[in-house]
């Protein structure tokens, strides 16, 4: 998936004039309100949208790793609707946001490499919330196995606490009862 992600992100910003932004984990890149200027390719590490509750807990709209756009839906608006904070070390390749428009209001196969991109998006962020409507700890990690086949290392268990909506320690619960 990565390998032709990448393609398509290579086609979007060919010939686009940007820069490479280095960000270290818990750094923000953009918070909300702020006006969209550019568009990060996330070349790596990983970034999270994040929307904050009244809470205060934070909700995960988008887990931006390697071959992602972040934020895509910021192509076209004018301020940014969310957070977004790198949850390690991260590396972008931003374009500005208005030649990348230009370049998909100029080039067919630019738009339908977007198109692909965002209904693949579109898929992923259906899973999340299918898994977020499930009851049980049990079925949030059972459908998040059945899409991404293996458990993260043990380093990474807390990301994924935070993308199934259960604590940290009721997900090891049920790591450690599967064996």
């Amino acid at each position: 998936m990565i390998a032709i992600m990448s393609t398509v992100l290579n086609f979007l910003m060919e010939g686009l004039a940007g820069q490479e932004c280095e960000f270290s984990a818990g750094q923000t890149v953009f918070c909300l309100g702020d006006p969209v200027r550019h568009v990060h390719f996330v070349r790596r590490g990983v970034i999270h949208l994040l929307r904050y509750q009244s809470d205060g807990a934070a909700l995960i709209l988008q887990r931006a790793a390697a071959g992602a756009i972040l934020a895509e839906a910021s192509i076209y608006s004018d301020s940014y609707h969310c957070d977004a904070c790198a949850q390690e070390a991260a590396l972008t390749y931003t374009v500005g946001r208005d030649d990348l428009r230009r370049r998909l209001d100029a080039s067919p196969q630019a738009s339908q490499a977007l198109a692909q991109h965002v209904a693949h998006e579109v898929q992923r962020a259906r899973l999340q919330a299918e898994i977020l409507s499930l009851k049980t700890v049990q079925a949030r990690l059972s459908a998040w196995l059945a899409w991404n086949g293996a458990l993260p290392p043990k380093g990474q268990r807390r990301r994924l606490a935070g993308e199934i909506g259960v604590s940290p320690e009721a997900l090891y619960r049920e790591i450690a009862r599967r064996g």
